[in-house]
């Protein structure tokens, strides 16, 4: 639950206070579409809050809760939903991989990805898209005023969240991405996949005290969520003067790799609020051809410091 400071005030338009749909008139009241975000876990997720912001801003009735899918179940759960009237979804961790192989058709960022974080039912099949990149880079080089061309960049995690945002990187003009994994032929799998041996290449985490260091790098794991605990363990020598540690994760999940960067004197340290409210946003303009405000929503949710414990 969100705790509320300071003096109360109506919600506005692109407020996050109220929770249910609105119409402009009874009139012009149109049945709600159906709408859902799925992971597991996935009780505490910002999703609906957040498309629930966005549908205000532009005045339109939208459904959209979260459904916990576990791995074994999504397919059947994903299907339950389309025949219960389900339009689109948004799909977190564990299930990006398992929701691209479900897909008929893909965008060329998913394709690429070879995972996917948001599906549109369009002539009984599910169409995939991954949005997760364009959130990142629009959040780092936007929001954070970030300059990421000729960054030198390591990429922890080589899962679906990894995959959605190791092209992005790329395409907005890093110099190289060094991507490593526990499981190193998900890091080989990763790169094959990229298909840019001369800026993207996989290392051993064993090996990484023996990397030189970066001037940006994303976490990508997923070893926290949910748990609150634990620590994060990396060479410090892979930071420069330079660097700006990124963990795509927010809340709970985010605070060990957060911390580590913070001793390791990192220069800028980011968490992956504003890359959930930016993914968020390009999967609404692609299923309701408007382009939400994320400030409004962002802010507001930075500053009501809600506790998380999840990661879209």
């Amino acid at each position: 639950q969100v705790a509320s400071h300071g003096s109360v005030r109506g919600p506005g338009p692109g407020s996050l206070a109220a929770t249910g749909p609105i119409h402009r008139n009874v009139e012009d009241a149109m049945p709600e579409a159906r709408y859902a975000v799925f992971g597991h876990p996935i009780a505490h997720s910002l999703s609906p809050r957040i498309h629930a912001a966005f549908a205000r801003q532009a005045g339109i009735a939208l459904q959209y809760t979260a459904i916990d899918a576990p791995p074994e179940d999504f397919e059947r759960i994903l299907a339950t939903f389309a025949a219960d009237g389900g339009r689109g979804g948004n799909v977190t961790m564990p299930l990006k991989e398992r929701a691209y192989a479900l897909c008929s058709t893909l965008t060329a960022r998913a394709r690429s990805a070879g995972a996917v974080n948001t599906l549109t039912w369009r002539g009984e099949q599910w169409h995939g898209d991954n949005t997760d990149g364009a959130g990142l880079v629009r959040d780092l080089t936007g929001r954070q005023g970030l300059d990421l061309r000729g960054r030198r960049t390591l990429l922890l995690g080589a899962g679906g969240a990894a995959r959605g945002v190791a092209a992005a990187l790329l395409d907005a003009g890093i110099l190289e991405l060094a991507v490593v994994n526990r499981t190193p032929a998900r890091a080989d799998a990763l790169v094959d996949a990229l298909g840019q041996p001369d800026r993207a290449y996989s290392r051993y985490w064993d090996d990484l005290s023996n990397q030189g260091d970066f001037e940006l790098i994303v976490n990508a794991t997923s070893a926290a969520r949910g748990t609150g605990a634990g620590t994060f363990n990396a060479p410090m020598t892979l930071v420069n003067s330079r660097t700006v540690a990124v963990d795509i994760n927010y809340g709970e999940a985010a605070i060990p790799f957060l911390a580590w960067a913070r001793a390791a004197r990192c220069l800028h340290v980011v968490d992956g609020l504003g890359m959930l409210v930016e993914q968020a946003a390009e999967a609404f303009e692609l299923w309701h051809g408007r382009r939400p405000d994320t400030r409004p929503v962002y802010e507001e949710l930075r500053a009501q410091q809600v506790r998380l414990v999840t990661a879209d």
